[in-house]
């Protein structure tokens, strides 16, 4: 079976989805949910609060994290304690707070949606994420492929826009209070 890869030479391989492909349906499900869900996640977290791009966008997003935390519950990979592993504890976390994050934008609550909007993407997405890239796992094996400088890279690049996320969610809390106020006032 030819190993689909992503080549930069010939030497090397930087990436391959072999490893994905060859887990089960609902691995495959999972990592389909949750990569758009940390795509669009940054984007609204860096964009212009408050608006009805805002609002749809955070539907979707909630929606994918839903749908991720949930696919989570049926994924046993790591059995410490009956089948789960404490990462089951983040998605009941993230589902905790997709409740809370709408209760708030519902009640206007900006302070707690902003914070428990946060708190799902850095936990649910980033700290989630880079558990996955731990050596063993499945899309450590994807993305590295063995290759430990890229993986310290990539690493570097997580906690930078980690870092920036969190600077533009900070730098567009004003922005969301006003667009929330305008709205209201209609």
């Amino acid at each position: 079976m030819a190993e689909r890869a992503v080549e930069f030479n010939s030497d090397r391989i930087l990436m391959t989805l072999e490893p994905l492909l060859q887990a089960s349906p609902v691995i495959q499900f999972h990592v389909a949910t949750v990569v758009p869900a940390a795509i669009l996640g940054a984007y609204i977290l860096s964009a212009r609060k408050g608006t009805p791009v805002h609002r749809l966008l955070g539907k979707i997003w909630m929606a994918l994290m839903v749908v991720t935390s949930i696919s989570t519950f049926f994924i046993h990979e790591l059995n410490l304690f009956y089948g789960f592993s404490p990462i089951h504890l983040l998605s009941i976390f993230v589902l905790w707070g997709a409740f809370r994050a709408v209760a708030a934008a519902r009640r206007h609550d900006i302070r707690r949606h902003r914070m428990t909007v946060l708190g799902m993407y850095l936990g649910g997405i980033v700290g989630a994420g880079l558990f996955t890239l731990l050596p063993g796992r499945i899309m450590y094996d994807v993305i590295f492929s063995d290759n430990l400088g890229l993986a310290v890279i990539l690493a570097l690049a997580v906690t930078a826009g980690a870092f920036f996320v969190h600077r533009g969610f900070r730098r567009t809390e004003a922005e969301l209070s006003r667009g929330l106020a305008e709205e209201h006032d209609r």
